[in-house]
């Protein structure tokens, strides 16, 4: 089946306002950019984002954060991004915040249609308020449910047309787990290869998780440097 879209906004098609998204990426490595400007110039709103964080100031999930897109975060780390903050503060973001490790099994979970799990992560923090607590050989677990939303934004380094996807080095990050858990996964790839172009060992993600596909231009393929650091010789 061929899964590659005509364009970011047709691979959209279906995104409505109060949509759940599940977006990989971790600081602007492996972030979907062109699937997350195209949702901007949809104009859709009230959105669920389900992320490692919420991009930064002006990049990546930071552009509908600003744009006012945005109603809920449930992510791991919101370092680095002024916008999120005061959106917070000022009550007009709700967040939750989940261990890293938490946030990863949640996705993958609910990837793979595991209702729930234990985890001692959290146990007697604000984490683990309102939730089940069990003991395990006399360790504390919390119940956490797993994840899924109405769509998953992923971006991957190499795709074919069946949307089997090759990540680079750390872009992999949150990428594979995100598109798991989503009921609609869009890949944006770097480099679309045709069919058997891809060595089935080297499948970071196969395609039964990916519903379509978007090939980037070399433009849009262009990533970010998100603190740049120099010394002298």
């Amino acid at each position: 089946m061929d899964k590659v879209s005509p364009s970011a906004s047709a691979a959209l098609d279906g995104l409505a306002d109060g949509a759940s998204l599940a977006v990989g990426g971790f600081g602007l490595s492996g972030v979907p950019n062109t699937l997350i400007e195209a949702v901007l110039a949809r104009g859709t709103r009230g959105l669920h984002v389900v992320s490692n964080n919420c991009g930064v100031d002006g990049g990546g999930l930071g552009i509908l954060l600003a744009a006012g897109r945005i109603a809920r975060v449930t992510g791991s780390y919101i370092g680095d991004n002024k916008e999120f903050a005061r959106q917070y503060l000022a009550g007009e973001l709700a967040v939750e915040l989940v261990p890293q490790g938490t946030l990863a099994e949640r996705l993958r979970a609910g990837g793979c249609g595991v209702p729930a799990f234990y985890t001692p992560a959290g146990v007697g923090t604000p984490a683990a308020e309102g939730k089940e607590v069990r003991s395990f050989d006399g360790r504390d677990h919390v119940l956490e449910h797993s994840l899924t939303t109405d769509f998953a934004l992923v971006r991957a380094h190499r795709g074919d047309r069946h949307g089997n996807l090759v990540f680079r080095k750390s872009s992999r990050n949150f990428n594979p787990l995100a598109a798991m858990a989503g009921r609609i996964a869009v890949a944006e790839v770097e480099h679309l290869v045709e069919p058997g172009g891809l060595d089935p060992d080297e499948v970071h993600l196969p395609g039964v998780f990916v519903q379509r596909v978007v090939a980037l231009t070399p433009g849009q393929a262009v990533t970010g440097i998100e603190k740049r650091t120099v010394r002298g010789r």
